[in-house]
């Protein structure tokens, strides 16, 4: 097989990449692309774990034939509702009409909403722990409800150890030539991407992820099949350390991250001076990004990543510069907690950003730190700003120590 790969001698890989799709939910750049990952179990019985997004659907019912080798299908697993996974569970119904459909009652309740017809004698209702066996292989079910919508589950293969882990511990990035974590430099290459994905679409269950994490626990498991990017068959510590700082919203390091926001250049200025004092000081884990030249989602990606944040922002029509509000109001429906926020304002007349910030924090965000220090710009940045930059990097450098 060609376009067919095995992960195990039982289970093949049946993804798909996009790579012309841009915004990922309609929001969220991919330059990168993403895969659509589905699975088949070929046992006494034919499994398939998912589908596919329509707009590959061609390619993914091209590989399932290809996969099943003059085999019929007898069960589709759906573990996750959301289109990118279940737009082809129709045409999988039309081509193998005997096809057993093995979902949750919440599954089965999106399918109807989604207005896919399925029979009953089609249907398989599972619980939580509920297990099926296809042969050699029996698989348990999971549930893991908001991870990230709530009928999502996941199947466990007690026979070899291997979770079909649904959105769970997936990234952007399609899928090269290389199908398993270990065969990439993923530190490096992979591990930017699947915080971005991980922040950005589950990161406001953390707590739901803390539960599935606790499952899966309690299970031997020795690889994880995710409904996007890689494969995971070795230190499968390192991706579960990551998921559980992240659904803790414990940053991954002791750094700052600077976001700015400059119309004229001014604020880009006093950033500028600040980090150089930063340095001064020894702090050397810094990142600077500009907010308008910048996805916000790459910005929440770094604010989970480290432990400071420093805003520096002018005043817009008495308010906050309107892209730090969206960044801000991200923030927020993340449920992020847990960062020590240093601020640098500018205004003109009525300097207000800050206090505004500041009030964000206090009051629409959870345990957050605010420090004392503050910078406050008048039009550009002057030697009256010099005692405010060191008093604010020195707290900021203190605080980093403790």
């Amino acid at each position: 097989m060609q376009t067919v790969r095995k992960v195990t001698d039982d289970i093949y890989w049946l993804g798909v990449n996009d790579e012309d799709l841009q915004l990922f939910e309609e929001f969220l750049p991919i330059p990168e692309g993403v895969a659509y990952n589905s699975y088949l179990l070929v046992d006494e019985k034919t499994v398939l774990f998912d589908t596919a997004d329509i707009r590959v659907v061609d390619e993914f019912l091209g590989k399932l034939k290809e996969a099943l080798d003059g085999k019929t299908l007898d069960y589709l697993v759906v573990q996750h509702m959301e289109p990118d996974h279940s737009c082809c569970i129709e045409h999988i119904l039309k081509i193998y009409p005997e096809v057993i459909v093995i979902g949750n009652e919440k599954t089965f309740l999106f399918m109807r909403q989604f207005g896919i017809q399925i029979e009953d004698k089609n249907m398989d209702e599972v619980r939580e722990g509920d297990t099926r066996t296809f042969g050699k292989h029996t698989i348990a079910f999971a549930f893991a409800p908001m991870v990230h919508w709530p009928e999502v589950m996941v199947s466990f293969d007690v026979t070899n150890g291997v979770l079909f882990s649904a959105d769970a511990f997936g990234s952007f990035g399609k899928i090269g030539n290389e199908l398993f974590s270990d065969e990439v430099d993923y530190d490096k290459d992979w591990s930017e991407q699947a915080r971005r994905y991980f922040t950005n679409i589950v990161g406001k269950y953390g707590p739901h992820v803390q539960n599935i994490l606790a499952k899966a626990g309690t299970l031997p498991i020795k690889m994880l099949l995710p409904l996007h990017g890689l494969i995971w068959r070795e230190n499968l510590g390192y991706l579960l350390d990551k998921y559980d700082k992240w659904s803790r919203y414990e940053p991954e390091e002791t750094g700052v991250l600077i976001i700015y926001a400059s119309m004229y250049g001014k604020t880009a200025e006093a950033v500028e001076a600040f980090e150089k004092k930063l340095k001064e000081k020894g702090v050397t884990n810094i990142v600077t990004y500009n907010v308008s030249t910048t996805d916000t989602s790459y910005l929440i990606s770094e604010t989970f990543r480290l432990s400071h944040v420093v805003i520096a922002c002018p005043t817009y029509n008495l308010g906050i510069f309107p892209l730090m509000t969206h960044y801000l109001q991200r923030l927020k429906g993340l449920n992020l907690r847990n960062r020590t926020f240093g601020i640098i304002e500018n205004g003109s007349w009525a300097p207000k950003a800050g206090d505004l910030i500041e009030e964000f924090l206090d009051k629409e965000l959870k345990e957050m730190t605010v420090l004392d220090d503050r910078v406050t710009v008048i039009s550009a940045l002057g030697e009256i700003n010099e005692p405010e930059i060191e008093s604010l990097a020195d707290s900021l450098a203190q605080s980093l120590k403790s």
